[in-house]
């Protein structure tokens, strides 16, 4: 009993490994930023896109 408290203790304060998770977190919270930025952003320059071509279309007829 005493072995599995003592391994406990030691598994409660090892910290290794808890910068890779906060690295994992920052970078899967950059990551939903940037999805949420592209499919913004997606829209808007699909609609300059439609325009622009629909202008160019004009101008060659």
């Amino acid at each position: 009993m005493s072995n599995f408290i003592s391994a406990v203790k030691t598994f409660i304060a090892d910290e290794n490994g808890v910068t890779a998770i906060e690295y994992g977190l920052i970078a899967a919270l950059i990551g939903v930023a940037v999805a949420g930025t592209a499919k913004t952003l997606g829209t808007d320059l699909s609609s300059v896109f439609s325009a622009v071509s629909t202008k160019l279309t004009a101008a060659i007829s």
